[in-house]
């Protein structure tokens, strides 16, 4: 792990972390010296790979299962993790689903099933840590955004009703949670080199991205680091983008 141990003595709970963004996250988080909870719905093997990778740096980490859309599993997990690692400070919200279906073809159940990991899981989650939070002195919550909030996209309704829904209660909660010494901020990757689904739509060129490449989870992962440490305290309600300058068009 890195030198720079600004997150030492830290505890981190990182939503959706066994693979791309919420991976990235978790092993940045751990080289900063935070001890990390990797959260995964169903991925249990993707989910240890990257507590291994985090041990096997030097790190701490631990496995935590839990579908975020259901209050009752991540009550548990919030309290497991608590009785394992004495508190959380720092809250990354990070699971998503990410489908496509065009409006006049999407059910019901599509639009609650995207909706209630993205907006109630959120809910839940920050529900569970908060008395920890409150409790230790403070901390950082942050909530992984998109475009597509402020855009919209064409077959991303929900996506773009949920994300723009996480941005509103990211702004809500830094102004409730700054009493408490907890910023809270949100930050929106832009294109991504990450791996996708089969079923996604074909990449979209780069053409208007100024930087002429997309973002890595890397990248997106160092601004939440930061975001997280003592240097990024005084940064709450904002918006963040890591995607080239490609919101300016």
């Amino acid at each position: 792990m890195a030198a720079n141990k600004e997150l030492a003595g830290k505890v981190a709970l990182v939503t959706g972390a066994a693979r791309n963004i919420g991976r990235a996250i978790a092993i940045a988080l751990a080289e900063a010296g935070a001890t990390v909870a990797v959260n995964a719905r169903a991925a249990k093997d993707d989910a240890e790979a990257v507590a291994q990778e985090i041990r096997a740096a030097g790190g701490k980490a631990e496995v935590f299962m839990a579908d975020i859309a259901d209050a009752s599993a991540v009550n548990a997990m919030a309290t497991d993790i608590i009785r394992k690692f004495g508190k959380v400070d720092i809250l990354i919200l990070n699971a998503s689903i990410r489908k496509e279906t065009a409006f006049i073809d999407m059910s019901f159940e599509e639009w609650r099933s995207l909706l209630s990991i993205t907006l109630d899981g959120s809910f839940h989650c920050t529900k569970a840590c908060l008395p920890s939070m409150i409790k230790a002195g403070g901390g950082s919550i942050v909530t992984l955004g998109g475009m597509t909030a402020l855009s919209g996209a064409k077959k991303r309704v929900h996506g773009s009703v949920g994300k723009h829904g996480l941005w509103g209660m990211t702004r809500a909660l830094a102004k409730e949670l700054g009493e408490h010494s907890i910023n809270v901020n949100c930050v929106a990757p832009g294109q991504m080199d990450t791996a996708r689904a089969a079923d996604r739509s074909v990449r979209a060129p780069v053409s208007n991205v100024p930087m002429g490449r997309r973002s890595t989870p890397e990248e997106v992962a160092g601004i939440v680091r930061y975001l997280c440490t003592p240097a990024g305290e005084m940064i709450s309600g904002q918006l963040i983008y890591v995607d080239g300058g490609q919101q300016m068009f």
